[in-house]
């Protein structure tokens, strides 16, 4: 696996709440976080560092090489334990009440992928031409937007498009969304925060992630700058992962 992980305060924010962390444990599996922290007085930081530090600590704790229905569950438990890493300090320090922070996490096998996640932060995956997003967002209009309440261009431009329905930290129970896809030679994956995609379109990160003469180094500052030329209005992070080689075959994800 190769990677890339860049992140930047933006235009607007004077602190940058987003964290990210990518390693390849020792049992061969690759895995990775991007969190996107809220909460006054700078406890946005502090829920997204906490997060990420927790869910790092728990996933590195994993020795064996993994059944896929182990992938998931070790992912699950990690962020679960984030969870309550952050609602508990939140509970017990009266300048971090109600923080919180989204979150994507990937576990990648050599022939199969798998993201967990709360919030609004988003994975894709780019295979070819092809660039398809895994998650759904934990947003009021999401929600809006399926019941058919608005429509996808209204969602785009609403005014409480960033209002979360679920996010890690705010609750001490809470539900991760799991997902796997198949993972493949040649595939990419992108981790990041609504930073990039709320200021860079689709089918701009598709062309720059395709864009042959960029390596992915290369490819994840681009999206960065993408993001920065649109406005900055947020806090950017960009983390990619590249399957560089090994056999595509084997059980498959259900």
């Amino acid at each position: 696996m190769r990677t890339a992980n860049r992140s930047d305060v933006g235009r607007i924010r004077l602190v940058n709440e987003d964290r990210a962390w990518v390693a390849e444990l020792p049992s061969g599996v690759t895995a990775a976080i991007v969190a996107d922290g809220m909460g006054g007085h700078q406890a946005g930081d502090v829920a997204s560092q906490i997060a990420v530090d927790t869910f790092r600590e728990a996933i590195t704790s994993v020795q064996a090489e993994l059944t896929h229905e182990q992938a998931k569950t070790a992912l699950c438990q990690a962020i679960l334990q984030a969870n309550e890493a952050v609602f508990e300090l939140a509970n017990r320090n009266e300048h971090y009440r109600s923080m919180g922070t989204t979150v994507v996490a990937a576990l990648l096998l050599s022939d199969a992928g798998f993201i967990g996640h709360i919030g609004d932060s988003r994975a894709y995956r780019q295979r070819g031409d092809t660039l398809r997003l895994l998650t759904e967002d934990h947003t009021l209009v999401n929600e809006l937007a399926k019941s058919g309440q608005i429509s996808p261009e209204e969602a785009a431009n609403h005014p409480r498009r960033h209002v979360l329905t679920r996010a890690l930290g705010t609750e001490r129970e809470v539900e991760v969304d799991l997902k796997g896809f198949s993972w493949m030679p040649g595939d990419r994956l992108l981790l990041c925060s609504d930073g990039l995609y709320a200021m860079v379109s689709e089918e701009e990160i598709r062309e720059t992630l395709l864009d042959d003469a960029l390596d992915l180094d290369g490819k994840a500052n681009r999206l960065i700058e993408l993001a920065l030329e649109a406005g900055g209005e947020d806090n950017v992070t960009v983390l990619l992962i590249e399957h560089s080689g090994g056999d595509p075959g084997g059980e498959q994800p259900a």
